[in-house]
């Protein structure tokens, strides 16, 4: 089965039982660290890249990095003077190291390793929708108050939102930006609680507001719309209940029809939330096409810092962003890991990183509240990466039944929420623990609607649930300890400061 791409191509989710196993299997033996891969052609044979160049933030492009952008053979897309990004389009190989010696240019770098567009296709997994028969089934058993497949969701007592929604459901006034794959906003889970003024279409790296422009086609992936529903799935008689189900929800489309999250579309997404006040975003994917981007690479060091000073611009204009950690069991404290699949829109290699220097974007970036998955038992998700100082907060993501099977009447250890066309589903990963944090944000926001992104974060961890090491973590069986956890009950690199408290949200 294809290794999950939503965090990982999509941060994410690991959408189905089987590849909660089959993508966490062993990984590769440690390799050297491989070249960095190459634009392809060269000279005037070269196919076009896109670009971000870094300057001063707040004044404009100067004419001399214009004009050498000009004569080094690039096309400026847009540029964010706020923050000093210039997104560039140039079929000239040497571009970025032509730019980067120009005065006044921080940093400059290839966002990818395959021509505009990309030429890789990479299959995310397909979610496990509801049959007929479960969907009766889940009806039959809704309690008075619940949504129809509301039984099936142990994820919401597992963080007290069903009990949070007895004092709230949140305010209409607080707005959650998923930038992801697209929003279905024609769903009827979803619909009651869109926000068309505040969704857009990124992928271009530029805001495109065509309406619509945020929904997934047919052929892309469900995961935006899923992500949607898990934050704010309408309390409407309809489906599945979301974490904070009254407040709204917006779409902003950064996966281009292959599925690549490209830096150009992650700094549009985020520039877009911090000038539409935008209260939480979600970021359940990884910045493609490397899964970390290590300072030491002059490319990838400039598409670390534009992602930086967009999120941190966001957060500046009051902007809590939330983002999955990862689901490759990765201990990101460690000093070594092997990356099999960088660049992952090229020929991917093997190649040896210090997480300490090389970054998972935007989850590792400062200022980004990096979540942690758990599984229907409380325990950390098998897939889950981890790593003390680096896990913030834990929340649902869902893990295989085999290994943490819920209680009854709810059936399996995923994560239901809705899929585009007006059906839902079942996924797993990262990706959906992150908006139940997001969620859980909204709901604090909610309460307390003078509070900073700061206090909503510190608020954020302050009522998390502390949740101690799981020792020895053996989430098989088979006698063997499948990853290490450190840190202290309110501390720890499985869990963070804890699991997201809904319940806390409301009442502190």
């Amino acid at each position: 089965m294809a290794h999950p791409r939503s965090r990982r191509r999509l941060a994410l989710a690991v959408p189905v039982v089987l590849a909660l196993t089959a993508s966490l299997g062993s990984l590769p033996a440690a390799a050297s660290a491989s070249p960095r891969a190459q634009p392809t052609g060269t000279g005037a044979d070269a196919a076009p890249l896109s670009y971000v160049v870094d300057v001063r933030p707040g004044h404009g492009v100067p004419a001399r990095v214009r004009n050498a952008i000009t004569r080094a053979g690039g096309t400026i897309v847009t540029a964010y003077d706020r923050i000093g990004v210039i997104v560039v389009h140039s079929a000239n190989p040497d571009f970025a190291k032509t730019v980067r010696r120009v005065p006044g240019v921080d940093a400059a770098g290839a966002t990818r390793t395959a021509p505009l567009p990309a030429q890789s296709t990479t299959d995310v997994g397909t979610p496990q929708p509801l049959t007929a028969a479960q969907l009766a089934a889940a009806r039959g058993r809704a309690a008075a108050g619940q949504d129809p497949l509301e039984p099936l969701q142990w994820d919401l007592p597992a963080i007290k939102a069903d009990k949070a929604h007895e004092k709230t459901l949140g305010s209409p006034k607080v707005t959650v930006a998923v930038i992801d794959t697209g929003v279905d906003d024609t769903h009827p889970d979803i619909a009651p609680n869109f926000d068309r003024g505040d969704s857009v279409n990124c992928v271009s790296g530029k805001p495109d507001t065509t309406d619509g422009a945020w929904r997934p086609s047919a052929s892309e992936s469900p995961h935006g719309t899923h992500v949607a529903g898990e934050i704010a799935g309408a309390k409407n008689g309809v489906g599945i209940t979301g974490v904070a189900p009254g407040v709204r929800v917006a779409g902003i489309k950064v996966a281009n029809p292959d599925g690549f999250f490209y830096t150009e579309a992650v700094v549009c997404g985020f520039v877009w939330a911090a000038e539409h006040g935008v209260d939480v975003t979600n970021n359940s994917y990884y910045t493609d096409p490397w899964y970390f981007n290590c300072a030491d690479d002059p490319d990838q060091k400039a598409l670390v810092e534009a992602v930086r000073r967009a999120s941190q611009y966001a957060e500046r204009k009051g902007t809590v962003n939330v983002a999955a950690a990862g689901n490759e069991n990765y201990d990101l404290a460690s000093r070594s890991i092997t990356d099999p699949s960088s660049p992952n829109d090229s020929t991917p290699g093997g190649r040896v990183i210090d997480p300490h220097k090389c970054y998972d974007i935007p989850t590792q970036l400062p200022g980004v509240v990096t979540v942690a998955a758990t599984g229907a038992k409380g325990v950390k998700s098998s897939f889950s990466n981890y790593g003390l100082g680096v896990i913030d907060i834990a929340a649902p993501g869902g893990d295989s039944t085999a290994y943490q099977k819920p209680d009854a009447p709810a059936t399996s250890g995923l994560i239901l929420g809705p899929l585009p066309g007006g059906t839902w589903g079942y996924m797993a990963g990262t990706s959906m623990a992150s908006p139940h944090v997001a969620g859980v944000a909204a709901l604090i926001k909610s309460t307390h609607p003078h509070a900073s992104a700061a206090l909503v974060k510190a608020l954020l961890y302050a009522e998390a649930t502390g949740t101690p090491c799981t020792k020895p973590y053996d989430i098989n069986g088979d006698g063997k300890v499948d990853a290490v956890c450190q840190g202290v009950r309110n501390y720890n690199g499985f869990y963070g400061r804890g699991t997201a408290d809904a319940l806390a949200a409301v009442t502190w």
